[in-house]
């Protein structure tokens, strides 16, 4: 799998599958800070397309810029998506097999990407994100993304995005049609090894069953 509007890294399953996640990173990382997925989540038959934001942010990359000036990166980015979307069907993926996994900015992404999409996807993952505008996410939402099955996942210790606030909009979404599994977990602006990284692996592979 190559890809041309962003670069990536491919990790193929150890068994043929077309199965696929496609993991964003947040700010400051690149692909490389999520190589360790694939052995974590224990499954041989998932492909990992592992994409890099575009914007250099000094030794990784950003998916947009700082507040309050993050709205005209968020829309190049989505730009972006739509091209790598296009370019893993183009390569015989489909995306009703494809989940979507993101971290911090990247679970922005997904959630400002995904709930707009007319694609269908197997599955959206976001963790320790936020939303940019939900009233506007709301306007544009599509009903592709309402049918969808979403999970987000944020720490009440985050000292980076504030658990209150990422709450308070999953809620508004939720409300207004996102079926958005969210949970809540002892944690700061990570992934929790104990609890949270069981639960996704258990996740996923329910919802390739």
């Amino acid at each position: 799998m190559k890809t041309t509007a962003v670069k990536s890294e491919w990790i193929p399953a150890k068994i043929s599958s077309s199965k696929l996640i496609v993991v964003l990173h947040g700010r400051g990382d690149s692909p490389a800070g999520f190589r360790w997925l694939p052995s974590a989540l224990e499954a041989d038959d998932l492909n990992y397309l592992l994409l890099q934001a575009p914007e250099e942010y000094y030794t990784g990359f950003s998916w947009y810029d700082l507040p309050p000036n993050q709205g005209p990166g968020i829309l190049h980015s989505r730009t972006l998506l739509d091209q790598v979307m296009s370019e893993i069907k183009a390569q015989g993926f489909r995306t009703e097999d494809t989940v979507l996994f993101g971290f911090s900015q990247g679970c922005l992404m997904i959630l400002e990407w995904a709930a707009r999409t007319a694609l269908s996807f197997r599955a959206f993952i976001g963790i320790s994100g936020y939303v940019y505008d939900a009233e506007a996410l709301v306007k544009e939402m599509s009903p592709e993304a309402k049918s969808g099955k979403w999970l987000v996942t944020h720490g009440t210790f985050d000292d980076v995005l504030d658990f209150k606030v990422t709450e308070s909009q999953i809620q508004f979404l939720q409300a207004q049609g996102l079926p958005i599994a969210f949970k809540r977990y002892r944690k700061a602006h990570t992934i929790d090894e104990r609890e949270e990284l069981p639960m996704l692996r258990a996740f996923i592979q329910e919802v390739y069953a």
